[in-house]
């Protein structure tokens, strides 16, 4: 029996200008501050002796593990990803990247943008472009209805308002 499992798909590889630079920052971050303050803090644990009842010492390796461990996912995201750059020709249509105002059957309304699955926010309104919502919307136009399985039942959201630039700060 191997041990190797593959790992689980990881969405889209879609993402923002904003959204791909955030990742880049927080792979700069770990591998040129984070890591060697960490490594430092390891080899000064080591230098006190018994490792296997040091605690700063397991627990800085461990941390080290972590770190690697994001390092290398974050590598391996920007290696094969796919910056948006420009909204699409059409803007009469639902696409990445788009600000979409939905309103439900209560007559609710929401807006939130579709991003990359590394971008999800709720706080700044980002949803995955993987998500059933996004999923279900991506394409259609305005006064388009859709329909969507959620775990109390369905939910009908007609499409309001589409458009591809920032948000006015409110």
């Amino acid at each position: 029996m191997t041990r190797y499992r593959k790992s689980a798909t990881s969405g889209s590889r879609y993402s923002t200008p904003a959204g791909a630079l955030r990742l880049r920052a927080e792979l700069d971050e770990l591998w040129r501050v984070l890591r060697p303050q960490v490594t430092r803090a390891v080899q000064e644990a080591a230098a006190q002796g018994d490792r296997s009842e040091n605690a700063e010492y397991i627990y800085g390796k461990r941390q080290l593990r972590e770190i690697d461990r994001r390092v290398r996912f974050l590598r391996q995201r920007l290696e094969g990803m796919i910056v948006v750059e420009r909204p699409p020709d059409d803007r009469s249509r639902i696409f990445f990247g788009a600000w979409v105002q939905v309103e439900d059957e209560a007559g609710v309304a929401t807006e939130f943008r579709i991003v990359g699955p590394d971008e999800l926010d709720p706080a700044r309104r980002y949803v995955s472009m993987d998500s059933p919502l996004a999923r279900a919307l991506m394409g259609k136009r305005v006064d388009d209805e859709v329909t969507i399985e959620v775990p109390g039942g369905t939910r009908a959201y007609t499409v309001v308002g589409i458009r591809y630039e920032e948000p006015v700060a409110s």
